[in-house]
């Protein structure tokens, strides 16, 4: 070789393999890639002719169709994050998000469709499964819960379907409209569309005449932003059996819709609002508007404003998430003056900070109630004929039209999970409450001796279950330092929320034959069994009936879970 002839040959090939290394990323980021895969039915029949479309960011977003296989492939896609969009005829459209594609590369995307019927057939039961890590989640007061213990992780994808059908026999013992001797609820939830969630629920009730129902359906999607709008349609029907009341049925139709979305990882806001619409001996419209604030101070330390216009459905923040829905648990409260329809209103306003110290979580609080026209409740056997109260035939109680609320209270709210199967709370409240002036005095002239008293009112509960027989218990107690017809802190739905003086809630598993695809467990629910807070008064036959926070109730069925 002529000397410097080598080195002249060395210099361009390494000018050469230096221009083909910075050229190669650009060239291999160019490098289209495909998105392929096979479309069939539940069964898992291929579906062909499907129209699949293929959504991303470039301007290029094809469209194709699957062949008699159900096979599709959607070619020369530059490398991105895509969704997919499934349609076809007689099915509901499927959707798959985030799809990445790295250059030159071919992802498998296999989608089922599924008609409108089998998005609602009951399907195999969700296990939630055991986390010793419990979790401590802070929500706002609009119908979620306040420094609850979960079971399981907080938020967990599920695209099963699930159901439950429940028959109780007994009452719920809270007023007007508060159910029959003999009530029927079911559920159906599904996740539909990758991120979307459908549920259906209800409750009919059997007595005289037309039965009474509560139907709900709601809808939520939760985005990419974090954020999850939903939507939610309720319809109640109450048809009384009292001749004083012309056979008036109280029919009531709610459109709710509620949102809620992160700023980075310190504000959390969730806001909505509920339009009612009741038919009672006349037609009345209410808006309840709800919203809150959460600012995360730090990891275990989480600041709150909240605003709410109606009560929380407490049934989950009292632990009773896996007792059956009863029609008392949806609005509206009403009661009746002068055979006037009064339709409860409230405003509430709280500031609460909430920590987590070690195995330990502490709630501290500040509130300020506002009820108009406050739907009391009462036990004993009257009728509607002075115009002034609403009895319910079927529990024996009554709703009476007690005066306006006014006050402002605190709350200290102590929680302590021992272990997998024992959590105990403490909740300490001091606020103000309806209280009679002077018992045994006629129900017609009661309402005038309603005053506002202040209170506390302390309560411990113990929930768990046993792990041989994986009974799920909770006992609770609240004791209040005097008497009153409001229970003290009506709005609480922290972890400390329990229903005046002594109740016990059971729920057992029932062995059932193999060939029934469900759950079956027995319910039983009392509430204020040793019947305290019973105060006198005098009805029209001259009989003494109560005016009390909680009526003594006993409920027993059997739950299903498919």
């Amino acid at each position: 070789m002529i000397p410097g002839v080598g080195g002249v040959i060395l210099r361009r090939f390494g000018t050469w393999a230096l221009l083909f290394g910075l050229t190669l990323p650009v060239w291999a980021a160019q490098q289209p890639g495909a998105i392929s895969g096979h479309v069939r039915n539940a069964t898992g029949v291929p579906q062909m002719g499907a129209i699949v479309e293929v959504i991303g960011a470039a301007a290029h977003s094809p469209t194709v169709f699957t062949d008699e296989a159900g096979f599709f492939s959607a070619s020369g896609l530059l490398p991105g994050v895509y969704s997919i969009k499934v349609s076809a005829a007689s099915f509901l459209p499927a959707l798959r998000e985030r799809i990445g594609l790295r250059p030159g590369a071919s992802v498998n995307v296999n989608v089922t469709l599924n008609t409108l019927l089998g998005a609602i057939q009951v399907g195999p039961l969700r296990v939630a499964s055991d986390d010793e890590d419990w979790k401590w989640t802070l929500r706002s007061v609009a119908n979620r819960p306040i420094l609850r213990v979960f079971d399981g992780p907080a938020e967990k994808e599920n695209h099963e379907t699930t159901g439950s059908l429940s028959f109780l026999a007994g009452s719920a013992a809270g007023g007007y409209g508060s159910g029959s001797e003999l009530s029927t609820g079911f559920s159906v939830e599904r996740s539909i569309f990758s991120a979307g969630h459908v549920g259906v629920s209800g409750n009919v009730g059997y007595g005289e005449g037309l039965p009474a129902a509560v139907l709900r359906t709601t809808y939520s999607h939760k985005r990419a932003d974090g954020s999850e709008p939903s939507v939610a349609l309720t319809m109640r029907r109450f048809a009384p059996s009292n001749p004083n009341l012309h056979n008036a049925a109280l029919q009531a139709l709610a459109l709710a819709v509620g949102d809620d979305f992160s700023v980075g990882d310190v504000v959390e806001l969730k806001f909505g609002s509920e339009l009612q619409t009741i038919q009672f001996l006349g037609r009345v419209t209410a808006f309840r508007p709800y919203g809150s604030a959460d600012l995360h101070l730090s990891p275990n330390t989480v600041l709150e404003y909240s605003y709410a216009t109606s009560l929380p459905d407490s049934r989950r923040e009292k632990g009773f998430d896996s007792s059956p829905a009863d029609l008392s648990e949806s609005n509206p409260r009403v009661s009746m003056q002068d055979y006037n329809t009064k339709i409860e209103r409230a405003h509430h306003q709280e500031v609460s900070l909430s920590r987590r110290i070690g195995k330990n979580n502490l709630q501290l609080a500040a509130f300020s109630d506002r009820v108009g026209d406050t739907a009391l409740t009462g036990t004993g056997d009257v009728s509607a004929a002075g115009g002034f109260l609403l009895p319910d035939v079927y529990s024996g109680t009554f709703s009476y039209a007690g005066n306006n609320l006014r006050t402002q209270g605190l709350r200290v709210v102590l929680q302590r999970k021992f272990s997998s199967d024992l959590t105990a709370t403490l909740d300490y409240a001091y606020g103000g409450v309806l209280d009679l002036a002077q018992p045994n005095v006629e129900l017609e002239v009661a309402r005038q001796l309603i005053t506002t008293q202040k209170r506390h009112a302390v309560a411990a509960k113990l929930s768990g279950s046993l792990p041989r027989t994986h009974t799920r218990w909770i006992t609770s107690y609240r004791w209040v330092n005097g008497p009153g017809l409001t229970p003290v802190d009506m709005f609480n739905a922290s972890a400390g929320q329990s229903d005046p003086y002594l109740n016990i809630f059971i729920r057992q598993p029932i062995p059932t034959l193999g060939f029934l695809p469900s759950h079956m467990e027995a319910v039983i629910d009392v509430r204020n069994l040793l019947a305290q807070g019973y105060v006198p008064v005098l009805g029209q036959d001259g009989q003494t009936v109560y005016l009390v926070q909680s009526a003594r109730s006993v409920r027993g069925g059997v739950a299903f879970t498919f």
